[in-house]
């Protein structure tokens, strides 16, 4: 037991080392990205750090599997260089249960990450985009000019600009029938949300189409029971990626209820699940790594495993966006990376063993 909490205590400051030079880095690129807007709006220098800064604990879960990588060849690559893997398999301590307790580590790693995914890394992420927006006087919006489109079996609903939580500006609401003819044509200046399913909407004309006639009525005020709840509405204007499990979960089921595209919502919801196993992969990989050229120089090692977790990171993002485009399965896109990387780092553990 000794001597697995002395290895389970090298990898953790390994992960801490990888942490320390991976997330700064990244970070800063993203700093760089951000100072470009700096003097737009109102937005200044200290948004640009504060934006940044909110984004860490989504940085650190996307570079959590090249963390275990790196951070578990520093470890086990420093035991290497000061001979203290070779004392330990004169002890009789196999390779095996050598990489026991990095696997250890490796899961305590996973467990933080899926607290940052679901409590912390979303939250802040979505304020950070909407301080940005407010700073940068933009609207929330999906589409190029097309604004918000979302329907359910007898309605579609357009919303043009999302000016904050309780307030949405140029609206459409195009009312069906059974056969899918369009019945009312209704559209507002703006809607006052007021609770779970009741708009005010303001300045509203509505065109009823009846027997191959128009007519044209027009209201200052209506109001409107929606279909959308408020989170729903602020769902649709956030970007996939920034959503928790959970949000994702309920609201893929949201989009396929109503027969929308859901595919990029279940690919980011996918992608969680396929992150989880990219880091069990890299874990693996980094062990055989290590014990299959003990003599090899730390530096070496590290050059290498910074390659490969590049490539790997490269291909990832290349199978997931060519994936989306072809209209894959949005499972088959996120998982195959992280099984395949399994399927090589379990062939090499076995060579090495």
């Amino acid at each position: 037991m000794i001597i697995y909490r002395y290895i389970a205590y090298q990898v953790a400051i390994g992960f801490m080392i990888a942490t320390a030079v991976l997330l700064p880095l990244f970070s800063f690129f993203d700093l760089l990205d951000q100072l470009e807007d700096v003097g737009k709006g109102t937005y200044r220098v200290t948004d640009a750090f504060l934006y940044t800064v909110m984004l860490l604990p989504r940085r650190f879960i996307q570079i959590a599997p090249f963390v275990a990588l790196l951070g578990t060849v520093v470890a086990l690559g420093k035991l290497a260089v000061h001979s203290e893997l070779i004392a330990l398999r004169v002890a009789g301590i196999s390779p095996l249960r050598i990489s026991l307790a990095p696997l250890g580590v490796g899961m305590l790693l996973l467990l933080g990450v899926a607290i940052l995914e679901q409590f912390v890394a979303p939250q802040l992420q979505q304020k950070a985009i909407a301080n940005r927006a407010v700073a940068l006087q933009l609207s929330a919006e999906l589409g190029r000019n097309l604004g918000i489109w979302t329907r359910n079996e007898r309605s579609i609903l357009r919303i043009g600009q999302m000016m904050h939580a309780k307030q949405a500006a140029d609206i459409e609401i195009l009312q069906l029938d059974q056969e899918g003819f369009l019945l009312t044509h209704t559209l507002a200046q703006y809607a006052d949300i007021k609770d779970d399913d009741r708009w005010e909407l303001n300045n509203v004309t509505v065109r009823t189409f009846k027997d191959g006639e128009i007519s044209a009525t027009r209201h200052a005020f209506l109001n409107w029971s929606s279909f959308l709840n408020p989170d729903d509405i602020l769902t649709l204007t956030k970007l996939p990626e920034s959503l928790s499990p959970l949000e994702l979960v309920r609201h893929v089921e949201f989009l396929r209820s109503t027969g929308q595209d859901m595919d990029s919502y279940a690919l980011a919801l996918w992608r969680k699940v396929g992150s989880a196993l990219m880091t069990i992969a890299m874990l693996l990989l980094s062990i055989p790594f290590v014990f299959g050229s003990i003599r090899t120089g730390l530096s070496n090692k590290l050059v290498f495993a910074a390659l490969i977790g590049i490539a790997v990171y490269l291909l990832d993002q290349i199978i997931a966006n060519t994936g989306l485009i072809l209209r894959l399965n949005p499972a088959f896109i996120a998982l195959v990376p992280g099984f395949a990387m399994i399927i090589l780092a379990t062939l090499w553990l076995r060579r090495t063993f």
